[in-house]
């Protein structure tokens, strides 16, 4: 069955042909737009997954009205809290940042200063052999951290993980685009969400109050990933999907770019980071 959605999932971009056959008036090349109905096989093989991407955004109107159309941003909003990365070592910030350039996902108003960060070899590298079995991957099972002090406010555990086959595909296991993950706040307006968790390693329970550095979980390959790795955002409000994503000051996390380590409050895409000290 898996096979069968993975083929329909390329088989659908055949649809492009009738935009050809449109512009040139063909009958027969107009007919490749049915091609797209197929679009329709991958929906509905995980309903929960694209009813959070509908969530996100129909929640958009909601959402700039609630900050009269000047959402936060790294100019007009300080935080209260200072952050640590939640992990010890060094990670790679694969995706992220506090600009329209280096943004997670900058269309995406409540991941707009999301962060994914992967563990990386000198080479480069974010796994050893082929990378269809995700011990392969060096961050698959290292402890996740809180980022701040705070309370657990929402957590899932027990979806599965997603299968790599090493070739940039994911299988989607899970109900739930997160996968396992743990929302902690630490602040009114200030909630810090880790996603993509390994099933079973979380070590936390609704209402406990945690310390920055305490272990919370594990990291794994749970939800809507491309790899294992680890997702991390700051959110104004309890939802994932609907309030406002917000930039993320850190205190005393260096990175390291172009050979230069130094001292940084806000991280970018392309950047080695790791905490130096609580």
């Amino acid at each position: 069955m898996n096979r069968f959605i993975n083929v329909t999932a390329k088989l659908k971009w055949l649809g492009l042909m009738g935009l050809l056959g449109s512009i040139a008036g063909n009958a027969y090349l107009k007919l490749f737009w049915l091609f797209f109905l197929l679009g329709f096989i991958e929906i509905f093989s995980n309903l929960p997954v694209f009813y959070h991407s509908v969530k996100q955004l129909l929640s958009y109107p909601l959402l700039l009205s609630r900050h009269r159309f000047r959402l936060p941003s790294k100019e007009n909003y300080t935080g209260r809290t200072e952050y640590a990365l939640p992990f010890d070592g060094q990670w790679y910030v694969v995706n992220g940042g506090t600009d329209k350039k280096t943004s997670h996902s900058w269309g995406v108003l409540s991941q707009r200063y999301a962060y994914d960060f992967v563990v990386v070899d000198e080479s480069g590298k974010t796994c050893s052999g082929s990378g269809k079995e995700l011990r392969d991957y060096f961050c698959y099972g290292k402890e996740i951290l809180a980022p701040a002090d705070g309370e657990i406010v929402s957590l899932a555990d027990g979806h599965p993980e997603s299968r790599v086959y090493g070739d940039g595909r994911v299988e989607c296991r899970a109900r739930d685009m997160r996968g396992n993950f743990i929302t902690i706040k630490h602040q009114e307006k200030e909630l810090s969400t880790v996603a993509h968790l390994m099933p079973g390693s979380i070590t936390v329970a609704l209402g406990q109050k945690v310390a920055r550095g305490q272990v919370i979980a594990r990291c794994g390959n749970s939800g809507n990933t491309s790899e294992p790795h680890v997702h991390f955002q700051l959110n104004d409000g309890s939802s994932f999907f609907s309030y406002a994503g917000l930039p993320i000051r850190f205190k005393n996390v260096w990175v390291q770019e172009n050979w230069q380590i130094g001292p940084a409050d806000y991280i970018v895409k392309g950047q080695s980071v790791e905490n130096r000290s609580w």
